[in-house]
């Protein structure tokens, strides 16, 4: 039997998307903008557009078994097809060229989904002016892939919006979250300071081509960590992301939102974390057959320092006592969770102060008993963020790295 493994609060966080080390310090004492650092950092020495140079690229696997990839390099953003599990690529469809306008930060990635007619639906973020207020734009493609109509605007409000968050469930509807700051702007207008943002959402009948008005979930949320996303057995979506309590805390909540509205915010752990910077360090969340929530987050808390996993079998209103992820001394990031019916998988960065490897772990009994971790790739320079996929019981890990390319690896092996 094995569980997950307990170490010290580690002393350094590795930020991969930087490319260096920051102390704890350091990372408390990041401004919001200071993710177009790595921005900057990681177009260096690949400036092209191709997936070569990507920074982020992000996967869908099609019924029929091919995959669309969609990458954001050299400010542009583009989508692929492949039909052999990522080992070629079909020519590239050009989205959209914002050159260093492009959101692409250390947590920002274009989102892309499909539905059972193979009609593909993207969403990424743009910059529209130096204070990093942001723009998500959509796209369609009703060939499957091969041409695109026009970005466009998802909402008609002038505040920013970024880190989209894109679902697609059996009905074919569409599911966005997204960080949204029209509350801040109006407290800013009305002369009051207000931080973070707030986490907002849509859904789509007909496939993206409109969506229903927007809500709002949470008035209160970090305002540059990802959402993490998934599908409801019991219906709606699950998100969780890292809100804002009382007091300036960053800890995360989970809600379950469903067409009629979203549900009740509940908080996963008392992390107390207390900041007014920002992490770029978003949370995941995988919901199980039987309706169990699986999350995992990163936090530099008083009462807990690192990375860490909690379940929930009532929805949300209680969660497990945190367990660390990782091994001991290992500087832990970017966990990934993916749920197969009631088989849970895994998987994270450890960096070594050398290399980054993707360790991955997965539990057949719905999370009470998990394997031992296994490295399953490993890099020395630059990487994106590990994501986990299936089609059917077939599970893969999809990983970019400079020095090795696109890879979609099968996990079912391992």
């Amino acid at each position: 039997m094995s569980s997950f493994f307990t170490y010290p609060a580690f002393k350094v966080l590795f930020l991969s998307a930087l490319g260096v080390v920051f102390s704890n310090y350091a990372i408390a004492q990041m401004d919001h903008s200071s993710h177009m650092m790595s921005s900057s950092t990681k177009s260096v020495a690949c400036t092209s557009s191709g997936l070569e140079c990507a920074n982020a690229a992000t996967p869908f696997m099609l019924q029929d078994g091919g995959l669309l990839l969609a990458w954001t390099a050299g400010g542009r953003v583009s989508v692929a097809q492949s039909s052999d599990k990522g080992k070629t690529f079909s020519t590239p469809v050009s989205i959209a060229q914002h050159g260093k306008a492009l959101d692409f930060g250390a947590d920002a990635r274009p989102q892309i989904v499909a539905n059972s007619n193979g009609k593909v639906f993207l969403a990424y973020a743009f910059f529209k002016d130096s204070n990093w207020n942001a723009q998500i734009n959509t796209s369609i493609s009703n060939d499957g892939g091969k041409t695109f109509s026009a970005p466009k605007s998802l909402v008609n409000d002038s505040a920013s919006q970024r880190f989209p968050s894109a679902l697609i469930g059996s009905d074919n509807a569409i599911f966005v979250a997204w960080i949204d700051k029209r509350i801040v702007a109006d407290a800013k207008k009305a002369g009051q300071q207000r931080l973070g943002g707030s986490i907002t959402y849509s859904f789509s009948e007909d496939g993206g081509e409109t969506f229903a008005p927007e809500r709002i979930a949470n008035e209160a949320s970090c305002e540059c960590c990802r959402i993490g996303a998934a599908i409801d057995s019991q219906g709606g979506v699950g998100v969780v992301y890292r809100a804002i309590f009382p007091g300036g805390i960053r800890d995360h909540a989970t809600q379950i939102i469903a067409s009629s509205g979203p549900g009740k915010v509940r908080r996963v752990s008392n992390d107390e974390w207390k900041t007014d910077a920002c992490p770029h360090h978003g949370p995941t969340i995988a919901i199980s057959q039987s309706g169990k929530m699986h999350v995992a987050w990163f936090t530099q808390g008083s009462n807990r320092s690192g990375v860490f996993y909690a379940s929930s079998v009532n929805r949300g209103e209680t969660y497990t006592k945190p367990q660390r992820i990782g091994a001991i001394d290992a500087n832990i990031s970017r966990p990934y969770l993916l749920a197969v019916d009631n088989s849970i998988w895994l998987a994270w960065k450890e960096f070594d102060g050398v290399r980054t490897a993707i360790y991955l772990k997965k539990s057949f009994d719905d999370g009470k008993i998990w394997s031992a971790p296994e490295m399953i790739s490993s890099t020395t320079g630059y990487s994106d963020h590990p994501l986990l996929l299936n089609q059917g019981d077939e599970v893969y890990l999809s990983w970019l790295t400079r020095d090795d390319g696109y890879q979609l690896i099968p996990l079912n092996s391992k």
